[in-house]
């Protein structure tokens, strides 16, 4: 873990526009930067920098942040390695926190397998450009499959030697332990305790992780022998987690982002020529089934997803079952058939990319329609078979979590199979149900479904939960105020009946009393954890809600105090007038004249103690409304059943709530609620 002291000189020494000058070509525009964004196509800039603010924000595709969050979504870094980026690029040591004994051996360990795994890439690399046999048959290997010396490069391929333990033997000699030369799989140990080297023979490729670190590696043979496995790749390992990893998704990550969309392949060549070609938003499942550890992984960059198939029907049929996953990710799938007699590494290898996007854009199907297709081939007029097929259709469109996406392959699915839609429904119903009642059942056994921590993220990382457009607008609007005021003052309080003088509040004080003081949370997590942490600093010295929560660690903390900040972000209408108090505010603050200009100082104060409790009682009001629904409901179930006591109990309840939403309403009649000193 990196210390506070480091991650401020890191925050301090990161100029936004020094960072994204790197990757964007920025022009002056007043006393920002503008430039195209980096994150979708665009021919217009709507990419803007602002070195005052130290922050980012494309109103195009809406994202935003400060320097750290800016290499975090380009270089598609945790937050961690955002910031040693950063202190790489300026020449910051970094200091990590002391950690546990058990801590150090875990990462001991880790970091040692990663050290042979880096020594291993180099060592078949060399192998492959240097040494005789390298040269002769691994060498020729890629050129034979078209690979020019840049892409060879690129992925680090390789050659093992055709010989028992010759990685073994050099890598001792470089004072690597044979214990981690096991755990790695590079030379598992025998029986008898000797070792032997797992990709003898074989042209290597390295599994890079998303941060580009070799973590395994597959290995093909050259020769022709029926007894021996075409391809090894390494075991799983401390390090390695084949179900979590994608064979080029650290070359790919950027071009996802970019083009909004991934090709997965089968093979290691299959995105290596693609690649080559210019098709870079390829990644390949190694082989293997995909996993939701996998899915997931191309989630974090984009939900739509190709599946390029060649035209084997057994493998296709064979693979289809996997992708079930995907829909039940809420992924967006489409299916491209390749021409007979070619697979992705050889139609890249005889097209360039504008072609190859050119034949995928005119030939993809969506998932359900292409498994339709394909198993109605095998249907014929047997009832039999179709009934079959039409269950294993419904089977994937129950597992598709978005409704509206249901209902559309529902009706595409009921116009190729000629089938009711109300018979498609009843199924998946039926289905969904079943899934409910063994769920429920193995709760009712004392067994808890088992759940997958990998998935696990923090509360602003990746959330989404159905929150009212109206409530969530309520909540930003309080937080503009927070966030762009909440140091500035407010008001004066005195004593009733004495006038004395009692204190004095600023915007962000009356906030959070008039929020947390009543025990009042937001329903947006989101914008909840950002005002209980203003809460928190409020009284920090120096403390400045902008500029704190723009260089916030948490990126969607960070990206919401951005759009609250930038200034096209829209208030409720109710206060419009804030368009010519801002600019009054900032020049107030920024010119000497401004700052002497009493009279509009006066009006900005007027309109905030105008605007902030209007803002906080219609909050109020809104939670009021909702509560007296809620016990409407009560009550109509209370009267059914004829309940008296809860009849009159929730009765009074009701009262009391229209007493609060009276008196919301008499102070937002008013609208100043409190008198200026």
């Amino acid at each position: 873990m990196i210390d506070q002291t480091t991650i401020g000189k890191i925050m301090d020494a990161a100029q936004i526009v020094d960072v994204v000058s790197d990757f964007v070509t920025l022009k002056k525009r007043g006393v920002n930067y503008l430039g195209l964004c980096p994150f979708h196509n665009e021919k217009t800039g709507s990419f803007t920098v602002s070195p005052a603010k130290g922050i980012f924000k494309c109103f195009g595709c809406g994202k935003g942040g400060n320097a750290v969050h800016f290499i975090m979504e380009h270089e598609q870094l945790s937050y961690v390695d955002a910031l040693k980026y950063l202190a790489k690029k300026y020449h910051i040591e970094v200091v990590d926190r002391e950690l546990s004994d058990k801590e150090k051996l875990q990462q001991s360990d880790r970091e040692s397998m990663l050290a042979v795994n880096e020594f291993a890439a180099k060592y078949f690399a060399d192998m492959l450009h240097n040494h005789r046999d390298g040269k002769a048959i691994g060498m020729n290997y890629f050129r034979e499959r078209g690979f020019s010396d840049e892409t060879i490069l690129k992925f680090q391929l390789g050659y093992s030697l055709d010989e028992s333990d010759a990685f073994y033997r050099e890598a001792i000699a470089k004072g690597f332990k044979p214990e981690f030369l096991d755990k790695t799989g590079l030379s598992p140990k025998r029986d008898d305790g000797s070792h032997y080297d797992r990709f003898r023979g074989r042209v290597m490729f390295p599994v890079h992780t998303l941060s580009g670190k070799v973590v395994a590696f597959g290995g093909r043979v050259l020769k022709k022998d029926d007894k021996t496995a075409k391809y090894v790749n390494s075991p799983e390992s401390e390090i390695y987690h084949k179900s979590n990893e994608l064979y080029g998704i650290f070359f790919a990550k950027q071009a996802i982002v970019k083009q909004d969309r991934c090709f997965l392949v089968e093979g290691y060549t299959d995105v290596i020529s693609m690649h080559q070609a210019g098709v870079q938003n390829v990644v390949a499942s190694s082989g293997t089934s995909l996993t939701p550890g996998q899915i997931r992984l191309i989630h974090r960059f984009t939900p739509n997803i190709t599946v390029l198939y060649d035209g084997d029907a057994a493998g296709i049929k064979a693979s289809i079952r996997g992708i079930d996953l995907l829909l039940e990710e809420g992924m967006n799938i489409k299916v491209v058939l390749l021409p007979d007699g070619e697979d992705p590494d050889s139609y890249a290898r005889t097209h360039n990319a504008s072609d190859f996007i050119d034949f995928i854009d005119k030939n993809q199907v969506d998932f359900i329609k292409f498994k339709i297709n394909l198993l109605l081939q095998d249907v014929g007029n047997d009832p039999i078979k179709k009934a079959t097929l039409i269950g294993d259709v419904v089977r994937s469109i129950a597992l598709i979590p978005n409704k509206l996406i249901e209902s559309e392959y529902v009706k595409e699915c009921s116009t190729l199979l000629a089938v009711d839609e109300k018979i498609i429904y009843n199924e998946i119903n039926k289905l969904k149900q079943n899934k409910r009642e063994e769920v429920q059942k193995r709760t009712s056994n004392g067994t808890r479904e088992s759940v997958d921590t990998s998935s696990t993220v923090s509360l602003v990382d990746d959330i989404q939960i159905p929150i009212d457009q109206t409530t969530n607008q309520q909540e930003l609007d309080i937080l503009y105020f927070a966030i762009r005021h909440g140091v500035e003052f407010l008001y004066r309080e005195y004593q009733p009946e004495s006038h004395e003088f009692v204190r004095d509040w600023s915007v962000g004080e009356y906030i959070v009393a008039q929020l947390l003081g009543d025990n009042i949370e937001f329903k947006n997590p989101i914008n909840m954890a950002l005002l209980t942490e203003f809460a928190t600093h409020l009284h920090d010295e120096g403390f400045k809600p902008s500029t704190f929560f723009m260089q916030h660690t948490q990126p969607q903390i960070s990206r919401l105090a951005v759009d609250l900040m930038t200034d096209k972000y829209q208030l409720s209408k109710i206060f419009t007038r804030e368009e010519q108090h801002t600019s009054v505010d900032e020049q107030y603050r920024v010119t000497a004249k401004a700052k002497r200009d009493a009279q509009k100082l006066e009006e900005h104060r007027r309109w905030l103690l105008e605007s902030v409790p209007r803002v906080i009682y219609e909050y109020k009001n809104s939670i009021v409304v909702d509560l007296i629904k809620t016990e409407m409901l009560k009550l109509k179930e209370a009267a059914q059943a004829r309940d008296i006591k809860a009849t009159e109990s929730i009765m009074k309840t009701i009262a009391n709530y229209n007493i609060l939403k009276a008196q919301f309403a008499k102070e937002l009649g008013e609208r100043v609620i409190v008198k200026m000193s």
